[in-house]
């Protein structure tokens, strides 16, 4: 074992010297390293400095103490806490970065990125490989290799011409001439007198260079002021034809900055409007209700069957063009709605052998809950989905179209970047509106990019994009502001009461609110996260409008909606008249085949009066009355039946002027009786013919009633919601870090513990290899004298463990013992124990 007052050697004894707390913080901040449990810190630290892991932790600082990490990466190894300041605060000591420094560095060690004392800083080696300055993989920082690497295949003879033009003396090796020309490039007083008496072009050359890339090119017979550079190691050769600015002249340029813009603070997320917290929440309450009734009409119009499962999946270009137009609104747009009603189990394909996307049978159990509570199950469905409808039109790396309701589209950061995007506007006071450019640089700051990626055309940054307008589609948001409702779906608490926002004028500038900045937290657990959403819908309920009963109806043969509608009464309406206009309220227009589609419903007129009567505050227009009663007298007069198909009516004059018009040739009809017409067509090809030469026929069946016709609703058999595609392994619950730290630390005793000599050599790391009469030995002893043994266990899957026990009981061929590795007591049988030491005391 370490003795904790010397430094650690290694990761393994800087992780074995952290208490369980800070172990704790490492493993919920990095994950992976617990899938599975290490058997011990060795492996634990080994497995921290995997390229992957490494890389994975990396994409997930702050710019900050990346840039903090840069810094390591092109400092001495290992660096003193001093040398890294100056490196991040200059020779001009910024005072922003050295407060910032220490919780910077202090995240590294966290996350076991940086390891060591503050006099031996070291990174680890992986994450130096990745950040270190290489002619393949430029360094963030600009900075160039140092004088030793960039002279490691020159010859002695040049560094030593080096030397003496530079005015030092002669060396006896190439190693103290490197160490010599170091040292002067990194002497502030000495540099400045050599640069001095630099030329005017020279210096300039330099100016280039300094902040990168620090590679250039010249000529086989370079110019004077560049022969002046390379004579004294200010530029050194590469390869033909190129040159580096060597690290320590581009630091003594740089003031000792190895960053040419330190960022210590996190940018300020600016307010770009004021509102009244009633206002904002009344506007996204506004949306919210919007929203249902968008899913509502969505689902209602793929009510008996939508559109076709492309044989790739998804829905086709064609079928999302269409839906744009029912719902008017733009294809990203419907595509958003689509999905939406799809991450959240209300939509799905039926699985026929013609597959058509439809309802699913949670739809209509959607249907009957309160309105807020149907909001509620949407909008957490949003929040946690890593479907992304932002992508749909796109490409994906194969250059495949990505389609509405296809795959491809799951992108495991959406939830993160969504939860991170409405914490920020959360750190706002109430009612205020982000500026989206402020809330973009934040987040950039919080996760930079380390590839040439776009600033602007990121992943993460086209996710907040959507976001931000997705919330506001969805009622999360209102005016731009988070709404109380969608505060409370995060689980975040209510901010204190801002003060009531000045009325401003066209060139007014809105305050500047200063406010501490919000620290990042996690995503809800599923548990927690049913609780926050039964509380944003109970804030949401008393916002939305109270469902009425009536209408008003005009003499034009139209109906008004004021507000929403009780569901029986929409419903009922949605079948007599025909929807002309959506907004504030609901315009419904009285039609011939309106009407006639409530009689074939089985309605009579009778029914239809009473109904416009009772619901209607004004008195039914006379007009309307007579549409009903035209429409119904005639309703009916003609049945159809199947002969294939015939028609009949007691009024043989009638089907007299059918037989004489036109456009009933196509129907090819024949005479059988005064009252009977028969053709050889369907009896539906010969309804809707009639009905479009202006008559009003009913189907009868084969007794000769009436045929009630409903629409016919077609649901998918039972479907479950498409599960989000996780970003790495779950975040681990203080459940699972305990009883990971737990098998760690007992591990790591069995494999640091020197044991007592057995008949068996024991190698580090090897589980023991006792006898049976030897292992039942000393179990026996153990449990009289109360040692702790170290045991090799393989399980009766074949899986072999070692695990530190003090045995309590041994008895019948099993042994009762404290499992320090599982922290409880268990048993086991002595046969599948391979051998048995005792651990030697401290």
């Amino acid at each position: 074992m370490s003795n904790p007052a010397t430094p650690p050697r290694s990761l393994a004894e800087a992780l074995r010297a952290r208490d369980d707390a800070s172990l704790a913080v490492l493993l919920r901040a990095r994950p992976d390293l617990i899938t599975p449990v290490p058997t011990d810190l060795t492996q634990l630290a080994t497995r921290a400095g995997t390229r992957a892991s490494v890389l994975r932790a990396l994409e997930r600082l702050d710019r900050f103490a990346l840039q903090t990490a840069e810094a390591l990466a092109v400092a001495g190894d290992p660096a003193p806490y001093a040398e890294l300041l100056g490196l991040m605060a200059g020779d001009d000591g910024d005072p922003a970065v050295t407060a910032a420094l220490p919780a910077a560095l202090g995240a590294l060690r966290d996350q076991a990125l940086v390891w060591g004392d503050d006099e031996r800083l070291r990174l680890v080696r992986t994450a130096r490989e990745v950040l270190a300055p290489s002619p393949q993989h430029p360094s963030p920082t600009g900075l160039g290799p140092s004088v030793r690497e960039a002279t490691s295949g020159m010859s002695p003879g040049r560094i030593q011409e080096i030397l003496t033009t530079a005015g030092l003396p002669s060396t006896h090796d190439p190693v103290s001439a490197v160490d010599a020309l170091t040292k002067l490039f990194g002497h502030r007083r000495k540099m400045a007198k050599l640069l001095a008496a630099a030329p005017a072009e020279s210096r300039e050359v330099l100016g280039r260079l300094v902040w990168g890339p620090p590679y250039g090119q010249v000529t086989p017979e370079p110019a004077a002021h560049l022969r002046w550079l390379l004579d004294r190691g200010l530029l050194l050769p590469t390869a033909p034809g190129t040159v580096v600015l060597p690290r320590e002249v581009a630091l003594h340029l740089r003031e000792g900055r190895a960053h040419r813009a330190p960022e210590p603070v996190p940018p300020a997320v600016e307010p770009a409007a004021a509102h009244r917290p009633q206002v904002v929440d009344a506007t996204a309450a506004g949306q919210a209700y919007t929203a249902l009734a968008t899913v509502e009409e969505l689902l209602k119009d793929w009510d008996e069957g939508g559109p076709s499962v492309l044989r790739a999946g998804g829905l086709s270009v064609r079928d999302l063009k269409r839906t744009a137009v029912a719902l008017d609104v733009p294809e990203p747009i419907a595509a958003f709605w689509v999905e939406l009603a799809y991450g959240a189990g209300l939509l799905a394909s039926d699985g026929e052998a013609d597959e058509r996307y439809a309802a699913t049978p949670a739809y209509d159990e959607w249907l009957d809950r309160p309105p807020a509570e149907r909001w509620a199950q949407l909008a957490e469905a949003w929040l946690t989905a890593t479907r992304t409808p932002g992508l749909v039109g796109g490409r994906d790396a194969k250059d495949r179209s990505l389609s509405a309701l296809g795959p491809g589209l799951d992108r495991s950061v959406a939830p993160e970047v969504r939860h991170r995007v409405l914490t920020l506007l959360a750190g706002l006071p109430e009612g205020t509106a982000p500026g989206a450019e402020s809330v973009l640089a934040r987040l950039r700051w919080e996760r930079p990019l380390r590839g040439p990626q776009q600033q602007g055309d990121d992943l993460r940054t086209r996710l907040a994009r959507w976001t931000l307008s997705e919330a506001e589609m969805l009622g999360v948001t209102g005016r731009g502001a988070l709404s109380a409702h969608g505060r409370a779906l995060l689980g975040a608490p209510a901010p204190a009461k801002a003060a009531e926002p000045p009325a401003a004028g066209p060139g007014d500038k809105l305050p500047v609110h200063h406010h501490r900045p919000v620290p990042a937290r996690e995503p809800l657990s599923p548990p927690e996260q049913a609780v926050a959403t039964a509380t944003a819908g109970r804030l949401l309920a008393p916002l939305l409008p109270e469902p009425l009963d009536h209408v008003l109806l005009q003499a034009d043969l139209t109906a008004v909606a004021p507000g929403p509608l009780r569901r029986p009464l929409a419903e009922a309406l949605g079948v007599l008249a025909d929807v002309e206009s959506k907004g504030g309220a609901t315009v419904y227009r009285f039609t011939p085949a309106s009407v006639r589609r409530a009689l074939d419903a089985g309605r009579t007129a009778a029914d239809l009066h009473a109904f416009l009567t009772t619901h209607s505050r004004t008195p039914v227009p006379q007009p309307l009355a007579y549409l009903v009663d035209d429409v119904a007298r005639r309703h009916g007069h003609l049945r159809v039946g199947a002969a294939s198909a015939y028609v009949r009516c007691d009024d043989d004059t009638v089907l007299g002027e059918i037989m004489a018009d036109k456009r009933a040739a196509a129907l090819r009809l024949r005479r059988l009786a005064p009252t009977v017409l028969a053709t050889q067509a369907d009896p539906a090809t010969l309804l809707e013919g009639l009905r479009a030469m202006g008559y009003a026929p009913a189907a009868e069946g084969a007794e000769g009633d009436v045929l009630i016709t409903r629409a016919h609703a077609h649901r998918t058999p039972p479907r479950a919601a498409p599960e989000p595609v996780p970003d790495g392994p779950p975040a681990p619950d203080s459940t699972l870090l305990a009883a990971a730290i737990r098998a760690i630390r007992a591990g790591d005793l069995a494999a640091t513990t020197p044991r007592k000599p057995t008949g068996t050599t024991v190698q580090g790391g090897e589980l023991p290899r006792t006898t049976a009469a030897e292992t039942l030995a000393t179990m026996q002893a153990a449990v009289l004298t109360g040692d702790t043994l170290w045991i090799g266990y393989v399980n009766a899957e074949g899986t072999a463990s070692q695990r530190v026990i003090a045995p309590i009981r041994v008895e019948g061929g099993f042994v009762t013992a404290y499992d320090h590795t599982a922290d409880e007591v268990r048993t086991y049988p002595l046969h599948r124990v391979t051998g048995v030491a005792e651990l030697a005391e401290d």
